[in-house]
């Protein structure tokens, strides 16, 4: 199929990337999986829709970067500091064990030894774009097992970086006559250069320069796609990768009051842009070179898929994290990624690989990002069923995990699960009341927000049911989830009903009060087991009616009790 002009060409490919996208939604598939199936469908092997390759390359890169930018937006530079010895040794561990592993394993399969060190590499790299796009789409990018796959993933592009640096500097592909310690040496200097500009654009210029740009929105948000698409167009200039400067150019700006306001505009152009990541990456697989590959991609891709998380546990366990943090932390690694696939391509270029060898790295690429992609979406019950089988990857003691938490000391009427804004404004109404309050959150800077304002909390997970069972029920009054919904699952799955239903097998017998944000949802939450449903923006509406009338000395006559008078501080 031809096109007269690229702008029909990717109008088709719009639309049918929405009639894939709509199918998916019917069966009740992930949309990285629809989008990936619409780019392998509409490619040159069958309908032949994606011609003008360049461009949507060039829109896929546009895309990552957006990504990578916002998330560095959100990076709390402290939280760096305290996650950085996890991140480093799991990273190390993760590459060193599954290149060690696969090596050896292409070797059983007869490949010769230079392909299966070629192999083994690509296999370890997992996929950033592709992580953070399921743990930001589930609200997970922030929670402790969401920094630690970040951090690590930071680790695997350094990894990246060296490969590279290395293989051009033993001559591989290349004509330079630098030896490894010169080309190391000049790696090493540009990216302390590229740091120090970096650190210094966000001591001296980042805050004045976005605050004089704020007084027009739409300005604000252009200088910030520019910069991030700058930076990362000069990392990869200096052979450093794209996502890596992209990542930066966001934690420059940062530590900027305007960072919330940037990250929500730039969210739905990020997502519009990164479906043409998923187009492109999808189109570019040669199904005829995997035909044969069956096998040994099934072999490889149960090692991907088994054998990476299992490093990651056995790691984090090692060094005191719980195996909740560890599982989830560990299932984000249970793919290849999009750089493997360029590996691959480049092992061919050089004459090394064999087109078989680059469609058995395809066919495992493509195995292994559908198959963790539900392994993400669905990480909670599918802990729930392995947790029993999972208590070896933890330590007595998870002491690195214990150091977030506060010593709870006074007596608690109240625990408030998500300090959010409108948890942490319950919590704070109802201490003002003298209720003595509680507060959980899974992400450790709310918690450690929470603590610096002297107010007590834990940092846990409202879905892990050993921490439920921690918890000093036996005298507490209320429970109240501020919990926000997770994206793609549906009403009967949020995880809200899955935590009354374990507050209640926990034998708790106080009073639960749940948030919705629909009023449709109020039945349901009651007969799952809530004795209360706030609505956020219904109540926020009825107190704002209140003050009103108040003003007009026409205020109803209605009793509030505490727990409510906390909800509309």
């Amino acid at each position: 199929m031809t096109f007269d002009t690229i702008f029909i060409e990717l109008s088709a490919v719009l639309l049918f990337s929405v009639a894939v996208g709509a199918v998916g939604l019917v069966l009740r598939q992930p949309l990285i999986v629809s989008f990936l199936a619409a780019g392998i469908i509409a490619g040159p092997d069958l309908l032949g829709l994606v011609q003008s390759r360049d461009e949507m390359h060039l829109l896929a890169q546009f895309g990552v970067a957006l990504l990578l930018f916002v998330v560095g937006l959100k990076l709390d530079l402290g939280l760096v500091r305290s996650i950085g010895k996890v991140a480093l040794v799991t990273g190390l561990g993760q590459v060193i064990f599954t290149s060690v592993v696969g090596f050896f394993l292409c070797l059983v399969m007869g490949i010769s030894p230079l392909a299966s060190l070629y192999v083994a590499v690509a296999l370890t790299f997992s996929s950033t774009i592709i992580i953070v796009k399921l743990l930001s789409d589930k609200g997970e990018i922030d929670a402790l097992h969401g920094r630690v796959a970040l951090g690590f993933l930071i680790v695997q592009d350094v990894v990246v970086v060296l490969v590279m640096i290395v293989l051009s500097s033993l001559d591989i592909g290349s004509q330079s006559s630098e030896s490894p310690l010169v080309g190391l040496a000049l790696m090493v200097f540009k990216g302390a250069a590229l740091l120090a500009v970096l650190a210094a654009f966000t001591k001296w210029v980042a805050t004045p320069l976005t605050r004089r740009l704020a007084g027009s929105p739409e300005l604000l948000v252009l200088f910030s796609v520019a910069w991030a698409v700058a930076v990362a167009a000069i990392s990869e200039h200096m052979n450093f990768s794209m996502e890596m400067g992209a990542f930066l150019a966001g934690v420059t700006l940062a530590s900027t009051t305007y960072r919330e306001v940037v990250a929500a505009r730039l969210v739905s152009l990020r997502d519009f842009l990164l479906l043409f990541f998923f187009i492109d990456m999808g189109s570019r697989m040669d199904l005829g070179a995997i035909s044969g590959q069956v096998i040994p991609a099934i072999w490889l891709s149960l090692f991907v898929l088994i054998g990476n998380p299992l490093i990651v546990m056995v790691i984090m366990g090692v060094m005191g994290y719980r195996k909740r943090t560890g599982f989830l932390a560990g299932l984000t690694v249970a793919q290849i990624s999009e750089f493997s696939l360029i590996f691959a391509a480049l092992g061919l270029s050089l004459g090394h690989l064999t087109p078989e060898h680059v469609g058995l790295v395809t066919l495992v690429g493509l195995i292994t990002i559908g198959m963790s992609t539900y392994m993400i979406l669905y990480s909670g019950p599918i802990y729930k069923v392995m947790e029993p089988w999972l208590g070896i990857f933890e330590r007595k003691s998870a002491d690195q995990e214990d150091k977030l938490e506060s010593p709870v000391s006074e007596k608690t009427d109240v625990i408030i699960f998500g300090l959010g804004r409108y948890g942490s404004n319950i919590g704070r109404g109802l201490r003002q009341q003298e209720v003595g309050v509680l507060g959980v959150d899974f992400d450790p800077e709310a918690v450690a927000s929470w603590n610096r304002q002297g107010h007590p909390a834990l940092f846990g997970d409202a879905g892990d049911p050993e921490f439920l069972s921690s918890l000093p029920l036996a005298d507490v009054q209320w429970i109240v989830a501020a919990i926000p919904p997770t994206a793609n699952l549906t009403t009967a799955a949020q995880p809200v009903y899955a935590f009354v239903r374990a507050l209640r097998e926990q034998g708790y017998q106080g009073k639960i009060a749940v948030t919705a944000h629909m009023a449709g949802e109020v039945p349901d939450l009651r007969k799952a087991g809530a004795d209360l449903v706030l609505l956020p923006f219904s109540d926020a509406a009825h107190h704002a009616v209140d003050r009103l009338l108040a003003s007009t000395e026409k205020t109803p006559d209605r009793a509030a009790s505490p727990l409510e008078q906390g909800a509309t501080v």
